[in-house]
């Protein structure tokens, strides 16, 4: 006869969930001190950097990853964390143990109560199951509704006396139930939107992390093409959906609504597909469009059709949607509107070195595929401007700003990708929030090279202080800490150095190398643009 667990691991087994990222508790031993022997457990040193892994794992993959956290102390730890999946879109099934069901009541220690409410709003589905009966199906419920369009992080909170209850013998089987999803756009919808795209004298195409997340880089390059359009990627980008280096990329939109409508100045016609309209960051008052502009939305996110500033919405499958559009737009060889270029770089041998020499000796020196976990966010201009991203899946960034992604991030990446180079390029701000990851990358030998880009302040907060008139801010300097002594006491290989030319023996050698590796690299601060 089966038990609750037993007919959990199947249907994890049969949606492919068998590697756990976790940080375990009390609650938490029932279930993972049973694992068949093809599931993987992975250690994170604390909460946020377990769903960090399981997050970048997820975008990676393209596949759900089973998250296994501690009651409600636990789920309130990986909380920032969480956000970054939210707006990530990233598939994440997060279970969470909690106290028998005999003591739920009087709030025993390590109780979560009100454990559907506690996530919320960073999950589509919080789930407690009523009886231990229900909970193989929650679990399938919770994969389900995770890789449901738009697809989220789902909740599942699990009383620890569940696991060995028997199950009736004619309990029906749901391990092996498929859910298949739909969205395409109508041909009428195509149509018209082709219409207004033949219409307009000067349309614009902006792409966002959906394109991506969806592996539809190449048909949105198509589409770029066909109907002859600058393009641009939407504003606080956490994926790469368009070549840098394609004769028609423009860079990334401004993340203020006067930048952004500046920029867009003069387009008749914006075409915006798999990003909202628009995602702000700094405040600074204008129109939400240029006077004489329209647009149009494509996304898979009813949410963000719903909210946006302006412009008509099409919820839909995002490849569908560009491979109809392309379909009814005829090849043209008409030129492209010149890209931007980025300024004069400073002599690799200046030190401080500037970030954008940084980013320069990584395209002269790491392969083509390489693929780019960033959180060094006073360096984002520099990195747009420089950096070569060519092929699908290159590059992630923490989806809503929350700062502890990048380290377990590149981890989680790596695992769903061996077969690619991974470099996370981590400010010495960031670092501090999820330095325990390094930990797991000795300990399971994952093969990410870690470039600290060491400026010793807080620097994205500096220009963001000067747009506010603020002119003396308590606590950016951060100074004085000595991330290669850090590195070696969890056991990673680490070093300094001085220049761009170092630099690239250093990186080199971390190429030819397996493993992971920290390399610090003192940087000048780089004064960001709004």
């Amino acid at each position: 006869m089966q038990t609750v667990l037993s007919a959990t691991f199947d249907v994890l087994r049969t949606n492919g969930l068998t590697t756990i990222f976790g940080n375990p508790g009390s609650n938490e031993l029932p279930f993972i001190g049973q694992l068949p022997p093809d599931f993987n457990y992975v250690l994170g040193l604390n909460e946020g950097v377990v769903v960090g892994i399981a997050d970048g794992f997820a975008q990676a993959s393209n596949a759900p990853a089973l998250v296994n956290l501690h009651s409600a102390a636990g789920t309130g730890n990986a909380m920032g964390a969480l956000t970054n999946a939210w707006y990530a879109h990233s598939p994440l099934v997060v279970t969470a143990g909690q106290q028998v069901r005999a003591h739920l009541g009087g709030e025993a220690m390590l109780s979560n109560v009100q454990a559907t409410v506690l996530p919320q709003p960073l999950v589509k589905l919080a789930l407690e199951p009523a009886l231990p009966a229900d909970v193989p199906r929650s679990m399938a419920q919770a994969v389900h509704t995770a890789m449901g369009p738009p697809r989220g992080p789902v909740y599942l909170s699990i009383p620890y006396d569940d696991w060995d209850q028997e199950l009736d013998a004619d309990a029906p089987s749901i391990a092996d139930r498929q859910v298949r999803h739909g969205g395409r756009l109508a041909a009428e919808d195509l149509d018209h939107i082709v219409a207004r795209l033949r219409a307009a004298t000067r349309p614009a195409l902006v792409l966002g992390g959906d394109v991506d997340a969806t592996e539809a880089n190449e048909l949105a390059v198509t589409l770029a093409d066909r109907a002859s359009v600058p393009t641009w990627i939407a504003p606080s980008p956490y994926r790469c959906p368009f070549p840098t280096r394609h004769p028609r990329f423009q860079g990334v939109l401004p993340t203020s609504m006067r930048g952004l409508a500046d920029v867009l100045a003069g387009h008749d016609l914006i075409l915006v597909i798999g990003a909202p309209v628009f995602r702000y960051h700094h405040y600074q008052p204008g129109p939400i469009l240029p006077d004489g502009t329209s647009l149009i939305q494509l996304t898979s996110d009813p949410g963000e059709a719903a909210r946006a500033w302006a412009g008509d919405a099409y919820v839909c499958d995002i490849p569908s949607a560009l491979a109809g559009l392309i379909e009814r737009l005829p090849e043209t060889g008409a030129a492209s509107v010149p890209r931007r270029t980025s300024g004069p770089r400073q002599d690799e041998d200046n030190w401080p070195v500037a970030p954008a020499r940084v980013f320069d000796t990584l395209n002269s020196v790491v392969p083509d595929s390489t693929i780019y976990v960033t959180e060094s966010t006073s360096t984002t201009d520099a990195f747009w401007d420089t950096i070569n991203l060519a092929d699908q899946g290159s590059y992630y960034f923490a989806a809503a700003g929350g700062l502890g992604f990048g380290m377990p991030g590149a981890l989680g990446v790596k695992l769903a990708s061996p077969d690619r180079k991974v470099v996370a390029l981590i400010g010495d701000g960031a670092a501090n929030f999820s330095i325990p990851a390094l930990w797991t990358a000795a300990r399971y030998g994952i093969d990410v090279t870690y470039l600290i880009l060491q400026n010793e302040t807080y620097g994205a907060l500096r220009p963001f202080a000067a747009s506010m008139g603020i002119t003396a801010v308590p606590g950016l300097d951060i100074s004085g800490i000595d991330f290669c002594s850090i590195a070696a006491g969890y056991g990673v290989p680490a070093e300094r150095v001085g220049s761009g030319r170092e630099l690239a023996g250093v990186l080199k050698q971390a190429m030819d190398s397996p493993g992971p590796r920290v390399i610090v690299v003192p940087t000048s601060l780089d004064q960001r643009r709004w």
